[in-house]
């Protein structure tokens, strides 16, 4: 991985969790940087970026105040993506939130323009994105 893509990741990440950086805002940075997903495991508070060709670069992040909840609840993992959206809270605040529904982790699928949450026993949910220009 060349070293402008790496800063570009190791910036949207830092920008993500100081509140810099919205998710429209950090796929655009990537899309222009050629990453076509990213993994972010809120258990170990790091995301995992991936190039088309292989290559991936690990980027550690905020850590969570409190576990992950056992139980997954996909309408709360909706209820605060909504709340991001509409800028009612912030990157580190979602986390919160959706760690508190039960999530441990999601896959942003940039090329598949989705992300996908998931609990500890793999339930999901997937929330499409529209297409960034």
């Amino acid at each position: 991985m060349d070293s402008r893509t790496s800063a570009v990741i190791r910036e949207c990440t830092r920008a993500s969790d100081e509140a810099r950086m919205t998710f429209p805002q950090v796929v655009a940075k990537l899309i222009e940087a050629g990453v076509e997903s990213y993994h972010a495991d809120l258990v170990r508070a790091e995301k995992t970026y991936y190039l088309p060709n292989g290559d991936s670069e690990v980027v550690a992040g905020a850590p969570l105040e409190a576990a992950p909840c056992k139980d997954f609840s996909a309408d709360a993992v909706e209820a605060a993506v909504r709340a991001i959206q509409a800028g009612r809270i912030e990157y580190r605040d979602f986390c919160a939130r959706i760690a508190a529904a039960g999530c441990i982790g999601y896959l942003v699928s940039i090329a598949g323009r989705r992300a996908i949450y998931y609990g500890r026993t793999a339930e999901t949910y997937v929330e499409p994105f529209p297409t960034v220009t």
